[in-house]
């Protein structure tokens, strides 16, 4: 199978229609952070990296998935069997519904579903992306983290990191495929190339999988505590967060090699990519984003909420309503 290179990035929001969202001139651009242990949402004005608004959820707060018409922004408060939805322009609330232990989760490709890993609760859920009714669960110990889509949408991928393993569960008929071995706590997981990219959060490194049975084909090594990936909107890089090594690693797209290895202590997890190239990475051990500059590695500090995880920013918005494809090449 040949996949176009900026195909190969989409890691599940299904694709924007066209002018779907709404233009940003009225309102700044905001970074929309969810803080785990405060039971809060921090919406900061990314100019001034001022909190212009705290919104409150129920208890714990972690990723999020924009729907398919870019008109809402879900974020999944996982002990807190909730579903909040915000307006993705300037983070105000627009209400919430039940919905079972919800941590990560994400839209396939081809919209069609809203699959939702229940990381407490041990299960995947699959659920129709129009009025979100639950199609199917399927059962999975211990502890389903994160996940990722092929990009025709036919497979899911989701870490146990209760069992060191990846399952792949194929959504044309709805049934488990394979479920295989990868390493100790895998966590992030993304399609690259014709290949799945997992981390170690239980090692220091990234596997590379065949997406066929899960077979292990190549280790890269990154860092201590190998958590999440991330790749540039551009596509030419890869950049693992090694929460544990308080480190953030650079890796060529093409060769997986190891270009760059920076300092970004605090437990570096999600990445959430800028207009100006600077990265805002969420520092779940020291309750604040470092804005980085990629090429000097420096960075500044913005103060959140306590254990921020997933960051969203509205400046992604515009860019999605001009070109179709480019969602797809950032993850919550």
């Amino acid at each position: 199978m040949t996949v176009p290179r900026r195909t190969m990035l989409l890691s599940g929001l299904g694709l924007l229609a066209q002018g779907a969202a709404p233009a940003l001139a009225a309102d700044p651009p905001v970074a929309i952070v969810m803080n785990s242990a405060g039971a809060t949402i921090s919406v900061i004005d990314m100019a001034t990296h001022r909190t212009i608004r705290t919104v409150p959820v129920l208890r714990e707060p972690h990723h999020w998935a924009l729907t398919p018409d870019g008109r809402e922004l879900l974020v999944g408060d996982a002990s807190g069997n909730a579903l909040f939805r915000l307006d993705p322009r300037t983070g105000r609330s627009l209400g919430h519904r039940v919905i079972s232990d919800p941590y990560q989760l994400w839209f396939s490709p081809d919209s069609k579903w809203l699959v939702v890993n229940a990381l407490r609760l041990n299960h995947v859920d699959v659920y129709d992306a129009q009025g979100l009714r639950l199609h199917k669960r399927f059962y999975a110990s211990s502890m389903p983290s994160h996940l990722a889509f092929s990009p025709d949408g036919s497979m899911v991928y989701s870490t146990l990191q209760g069992t060191g393993k990846v399952v792949a569960i194929d959504l044309t008929r709805m049934a488990v495929a394979w479920s295989r071995a990868v390493g100790p706590a895998p966590a992030g997981i993304i399609w690259h190339g014709e290949k799945l990219l997992c981390a170690l959060m239980g090692g220091a490194d990234v596997v590379e999988l065949d997406p066929v049975d899960g077979h292990t084909t190549r280790r890269i090594p990154t860092g201590k505590g190998a958590h999440i990936i991330f790749p540039s909107p551009d596509g030419q890089v890869i950049y693992v967060g090694n929460r544990v090594a308080g480190t953030i690693t650079r890796l060529d797209a093409r060769s997986l090699k190891v270009e760059h290895l920076y300092t970004v202590p605090g437990g570096p997890d999600c990445i959430a990519f800028a207009p100006d190239g600077m990265m805002w990475i969420s520092r779940r051990w020291a309750d604040s984003i470092a804005v980085m500059d990629p090429a000097s590695g420096r960075y500044g500090l913005v103060a959140t909420g306590r254990s921020p995880h997933g960051v969203f920013l509205s400046t992604i918005l515009p860019a999605a309503a001009r070109n179709r494809a480019v969602l797809g090449t950032f993850s919550a």
